[in-house]
């Protein structure tokens, strides 16, 4: 692990991690409504419980990486992933350290 690295993981809370997750969840839910409105709908019920389910929390992994909109490339570069939240690296790994503390394997 790199120094950066380190300090990325020092500076950032569980409660941080929350809040990232509680600011991205409603937008996976509601495009994977668009989606699956079953599978939206069973999420959803875990989210609203406390916990997901293996497989909503490795769609919310998958969704928050292939999400990713800041990652320093240029528009001719790629990608363009638009969607109505901005999401960053840091996003992607707040969202996998939270479902990791769950007992989720991301």
């Amino acid at each position: 692990m790199t120094h950066d690295q380190q300090h990325d993981q020092q500076s950032t809370s569980p409660s941080d991690d929350q809040q990232v997750v509680d600011r991205l969840v409603p937008v996976w839910l509601e495009e994977t409504r668009r989606n699956d409105a079953e599978a939206a709908r069973r999420a959803d019920e875990g989210w609203q419980k406390g916990s997901l389910s293996p497989d909503a929390a490795q769609d919310l992994a998958h969704w928050v990486t292939a999400r990713v909109t800041d990652t320093a490339f240029n528009e001719d570069e790629g990608p363009d992933v638009r969607g109505p939240a901005r999401i960053t690296p840091a996003d992607k790994e707040s969202v996998h350290r939270w479902l990791s503390a769950r007992g989720h394997r991301i």
